[in-house]
C-alpha cells in the first residue's frame, strides 16, 4: 500500500521499549512537527489535507502532540521519525480519537497515543471507519480505548509488534470500552503484541468474520475489573495460537479466557482452531475458568493448549 519503510528488528515479546523511552522534549520546539515530501506543518490536519486524495507519508517529529486530525481520503502512513518518541497526548478529534481514519487506507508506525478520553467513554488512540489499516510498534495507554473501528466487511485491520496499557472501562453507566474493539471487519490480525494492565472490558474484543491472532501475550496479572481476555462476540473463523494468556484476580468476569459468539452467531465459526497456547492463573489464586467458552454450537478446532491448574479445556454455553 505504501512505499516500503525499512524493517527494524523485531521487539521482545515481554519487553516494553516504548515505555522505558527518554522522556522527549515538546514537539514544537526546533522545526515543525510534521512534514510531508520535505514540507513542514505546524498543524496534523493541515498535513493531513496536503496529501488529499493522493497518496504519501506524514513523518511525526519526536515529542508530546496535543493534536488530532481527521483522515476523509487518500492513503497515507503516520510514521515517528523516531519510534517511541512521538507521543499524542489526550486531545480528540470529533470526540472520538486522536487519529479518525475513513479515507482509502493508512498505516502507523511507532506512534504512542496516551490519556484519551470523551463524554461517551470511548476516547481512543485510533477510531477506524473505513478502510484497510496496518499498526506497527505502536503503543496505546492509560486511555479509554486503545481502537475502535465501525464496520467494513472488505478490510483487513492487522496490528504488529505493539503495546496496549491501562486500557478500558466498565463506568458511569455508559457502554463498556476495551483495549481494542472492532466491529464487523473481513479480517483482524494481531501479532506479536503485548496486552497488560486493562482497566476494564476485554482485551481484545472483534466482530471480525476472520481472525489470526498468535505470539501474543495477555498479562492480566495487574488487570482491574476485566473480564475475557479475547472475546469473537459474533463468530469467527480463523486461528488463535501460541499466545500466553494469564489471567489476574482482579475480574468483573473470570468466567472464561476466550469467548466464542458470546452475543450473537452472526459469523460462522465452525472450524476456528486454537492451538499451541499457555494459559494459567497465578500463583496464590484458588479458583476454577474455562479456556475456551462456546455460545456457536459449531464445531470448533481446539488443539493442544497448555492449561495450567483450575483451567478446564473447553465448555459449551
Amino acid at each position: 500500500m505504501f512505499t516500503s519503510i525499512l524493517r527494524r528488528p523485531m521487539l521482545p515479546l515481554l519487553a516494553l521499549p516504548l515505555l522505558l523511552a527518554p522522556v522527549p522534549l515538546p514537539a514544537q520546539t526546533g522545526g515543525a512537527p510534521y512534514s510531508v515530501d520535505g514540507r513542514g506543518f505546524s498543524r496534523l490536519q493541515d498535513a493531513v489535507d496536503a496529501i488529499g486524495e493522493g497518496e504519501g507519508t506524514i513523518r511525526i517529529a519526536p515529542g508530546y502532540h496535543r493534536d488530532c486530525a481527521v483522515q476523509t481520503a487518500g492513503r497515507i502512513a503516520f510514521v515517528a521519525a523516531e519510534p517511541g518518541r512521538a507521543i499524542f497526548d489526550g486531545v480528540t478529534c470529533e470526540g472520538k480519537a486522536a487519529l479518525v481514519l475513513r479515507g482509502d487506507g493508512a498505516r502507523i508506525d511507532g506512534i504512542v497515543f496516551q490519556n484519551m478520553r470523551v463524554p461517551d467513554g470511548n476516547g481512543a488512540g485510533i477510531r477506524l471507519e473505513t478502510s484497510d489499516l496496518d499498526i506497527v510498534n505502536a503503543m496505546f495507554r492509560d486511555s479509554e480505548q486503545g481502537i475502535l473501528t465501525a464496520d467494513d466487511p472488505e478490510a483487513t485491520l492487522t496490528i504488529d509488534r505493539s503495546t496496549f496499557s491501562r486500557l478500558g472501562r466498565c463506568d458511569r453507566g455508559l457502554s463498556c470500552a476495551h483495549s481494542v474493539y472492532t466491529g464487523i471487519y473481513g479480517r483482524v490480525a494481531v501479532t506479536r503484541s503485548r496486552f497488560e494492565k486493562g482497566s476494564g472490558g476485554h482485551y481484545l474484543k472483534t466482530r471480525a468474520a476472520e481472525v489470526d491472532v498468535n505470539d501474543n501475550s495477555f498479562d492480566d496479572t495487574q488487570g482491574k475489573a476485566t473480564n475475557y481476555m479475547i472475546d469473537l462476540s459474533s463468530g469467527s473463523v480463523g486461528r488463535i495460537s501460541n499466545n500466553l494468556f494469564v489471567q489476574g484476580r482482579d475480574k468483573e468476569n473470570y468466567s472464561a479466557f476466550i469467548a466464542v459468539a458470546a452475543e450473537e452467531r452472526k459469523n460462522p465459526s465452525r472450524g476456528l482452531v486454537i492451538e499451541g497456547n499457555r494459559a494459567s492463573l497465578p500463583a496464590g489464586i484458588d479458583r476454577r475458568s474455562v479456556f475456551v467458552a462456546d455460545w456457536s454450537g459449531e464445531a470448533l478446532a481446539i488443539g493442544a493448549n497448555e492449561l495450567g491448574t483450575g483451567l478446564t479445556k473447553f465448555e459449551k454455553r
